[in-house]
């Protein structure tokens, strides 16, 4: 019994034993497999595998799960310090016109050569005659003359307007204006002039010409009041009232509000006026609320600019990291970590996208040149030493210029860079993949593949290129990396990725000033360590495979 137990032991164990042409043992010995074990005994490139995916999941994935887009814009309320008004010195005669009368179009020319040379009579454009009667200083009834004929010397109330330094006199119902050669005129009153102007108490207060006129005199002459329009006023310095209340203020300076509708109190043109004159830098006056607010004034020139504090919703820029955006925003008040993340889709694509086409081109022109040989090899390696002289930066710069003048959009220049940096980049890959072919065709399988009939096609690309692809992909994985900092390189000089479209590169471009790199460092530091993390990770790749692929690798 215990010999047949043996015997069956041993018959199963020869069962068991393997051969070097069992199906299991060609299997465990598979290319594939010996390579794959070799790339995953690398940890550097598992390291390099696993930042990889957390690039992509963060930028693709991360990107569909953040709340803001690249391009939206936060704001923020702040105190700043902002012009609120503005007041001028009044240099040019203010006209009050008359009812119904009209003034010619060169009357502010006229006036000033004529109070300049003393004179009281011009003549404007048009032919025209007009009279100027002086009420004081920088103040001036307008009158229209025409010629009279009227004995001055024997005329009382002549004399009178004589006296009183007056021009113009009433006599006998009729309006005069004598000028200094003693020519008398019958005169109609046009106008009143003054390089002054009133402001109302009330908002919506307006003053008629006779008012202008009795109160630019009585102020003019000291009065302590006047009567306009059937009505009587009291004057205190430049202060008009009526019944006891402030009504007008004379004014010597034009205010004028930065923002329209603001209105400019006469109570709060008269603080301003008393700190401008007292020579302060800064005035307190209560808002409609009763709080005292602080205004700053600056002179520039006798122009006065009235500032104070005010909360304006400005764009939130550099601001810190936080809970609403935990890697800040950057100097448009835009989120970072969305930019992030949308830049890294845009890095990440072109680097695929350019490696893939340098790949393509380089895999046919090699392959063709390597089976080929000949004329054809020499041809098509005189085509590759004609796009190695192609200097790439000065294409850039041109490529830039030209899609900057046609104002290209965001994704025309991504296709478009792309493009450019494959058209440069593929004949390494064609070197490559013709050296490695020049030197399988003259093998054996080669010869047989020929000798079966096979199209040149078919021999080409299905038994040569097969046999270049190992470092084709550790050449294309190495390769990502320097395509990705050529990106970020360009989108750094402003020749990549325009705004508002983000990339790892224009990301740092934003950052031109030491200022900023210094005292912002999260605005360009995660950029800057997501190219450096991706780069390394695509050379640890890269190694990896290249060590995978070798058969000298025992590990």
């Amino acid at each position: 019994m215990s010999k047949e137990i043996k015997n069956t032991n041993e018959v199963t164990e020869n069962k068991n034993e393997m051969h070097l042409d069992d199906a299991n043992r060609v299997r465990v010995l598979s290319p594939g497999m010996m390579v794959l074990k070799r790339f995953l005994r690398n940890r550097l490139a598992i390291v390099g595998i696993v930042i990889i995916v957390s690039m992509f999941l963060f930028s693709f994935v991360g990107g569909m799960l953040c709340p803001y887009s690249q391009s939206q814009v936060f704001y923020t309320t702040e105190e700043i310090r902002k012009d609120y008004a503005g007041a001028t010195k009044i240099d040019q005669f203010q006209f009050q016109i008359a009812d119904g009368a009209q003034l010619p179009s060169d009357i502010y020319s006229k006036i000033l050569i004529a109070t300049s040379t003393g004179k009281t009579t011009f003549e404007s454009r048009e032919g025209a005659l007009y009279g100027l009667d002086k009420l004081g200083e920088n103040v001036y009834v307008v009158y229209s003359l025409e010629e009279a004929k009227l004995l001055l010397k024997k005329n009382a109330a002549y004399q009178e307007a004589l006296e009183a330094g007056r021009n113009s006199f009433e006599s006998d119902g009729t309006l005069y204006f004598a000028d200094a050669d003693e020519n008398a005129y019958t005169a109609t009153e046009v106008a009143v002039a003054s390089m002054s102007s009133f402001t109302g108490y009330a908002a919506d207060a307006k003053f008629s010409y006779e008012f202008y006129k009795n109160a630019l005199a009585a102020v003019a002459g000291g009065e302590k009041s006047f009567e306009a329009d059937g009505t009587n006023y009291t004057v205190d310095g430049d202060v008009i009232s009526l019944d006891g209340s402030e009504y007008a203020l004379l004014l010597d300076l034009n205010f004028n509000a930065a923002n329209s509708g603001v209105y400019l109190s006469p109570a709060y043109k008269a603080a301003a006026i008393e700190a401008f004159e007292s020579g302060a830098k800064s005035f307190t006056f209560a808002d409609d609320n009763g709080t005292d607010v602080e205004y700053e004034i600056e002179n520039k020139n006798g122009q006065y600019i009235i500032k104070k504090f005010q909360e304006t919703r400005v764009i939130d820029t550099y601001a810190s990291p936080s809970k609403a955006h935990w890697v800040g925003t950057d100097a448009n008040g835009m989120d970072l970590l969305a930019r992030l993340m949308y830049g890294g889709r845009i890095s990440l694509l072109i680097g695929f996208v350019v490696i893939f086409i340098e790949v393509f081109i380089g895999m046919v022109i090699g392959g063709i040149a390597g089976f080929f040989g000949g004329h054809v090899d020499n041809l098509l390696m005189r085509l590759v030493d004609v796009v190695y002289c192609v200097p790439s930066m000065p294409l850039y710069l041109i490529l830039g210029s030209i899609m900057d003048f046609y104002q290209a959009s965001a994704t025309a220049r991504i296709y478009l860079l792309c493009v450019v940096m494959a058209v440069i980049g593929w004949v390494g890959i064609a070197r490559i993949v013709r050296g490695q072919i020049l030197s399988l065709r003259e093998q054996e399988f080669m010869v047989a593949a020929e000798a079966t009939g096979i199209s040149t096609y078919r021999r080409i690309f299905k038994h040569l290129i097969p046999n270049v692809i190992p470092q084709l992909i550790v050449f294309a994985s190495m390769g990502l990396g320097d395509v990705i900092l050529a990106e970020a390189t360009l989108s750094f000089l402003g020749l990549g990725i325009k705004y508002p479209a983000a990339s790892w590169g224009s990301i740092i471009n934003a950052v031109n000033d030491s200022y900023v790199m210094t005292n912002y460092l999260f605005v360009w530091l995660p950029a800057g360590l997501f190219i450096l993390l991706t780069v390394l990770a695509f050379n640890f790749i890269g190694d990896g495979l290249r060590d995978a692929f070798d058969p000298k690798m025992k590990r």
